[in-house]
């Protein structure tokens, strides 16, 4: 089977534009969960098994120095802070959308990403606008 030039071209296009989006979407969501994971330890680190931290600024501070001689600025003080903010905004990992990364985690406020989140959900569970009718809608 001869297949054209151009067709084979938009078909290894096709498989190149598909692998990237698979390995973006892999490593997004393994670095959601690795700053989920992160922001646990600090946060459990910091609680010792209380309900609230007694301290935490100081071993944010020299965490945030270790792993970046490690690893570079991508831990710094900041970051951690985020990573920490996004473990209590999102204690249960499940409820990690896997289309948002984490820029948009970053940007926006962890309360605002919950509420779209949860709304989201919720609407799913909504009847279709063509199911509703006058007796299931209040007026």
């Amino acid at each position: 089977m001869e297949i054209s030039e151009e067709s084979l071209f938009q078909s290894v296009k096709e498989i190149i534009r598909q692998s990237r989006e698979k390995v973006f979407r892999i490593a997004n969501s393994t670095l959601l969960l690795t700053y989920w994971q992160i922001g646990k330890l600090i946060v459990e680190d910091e609680q010792q098994g209380k309900e609230r931290a007694e301290y935490g600024k100081y071993t944010l501070k020299n965490l945030s120095q270790k792993l970046t001689l490690e690893f570079g600025k991508g831990f710094d003080y900041t970051n951690l802070s985020n990573m920490r903010k996004f473990y209590i905004a999102f204690p249960i990992v499940d409820t990690l959308s896997q289309q948002l990364s984490w820029a948009h985690y970053i940007l926006f406020p962890f309360t605002m990403i919950k509420t779209i989140y949860f709304a989201s959900k919720y609407l799913l569970y909504l009847p279709k606008e063509e199911e509703l009718n006058k007796s299931s809608i209040r007026t």
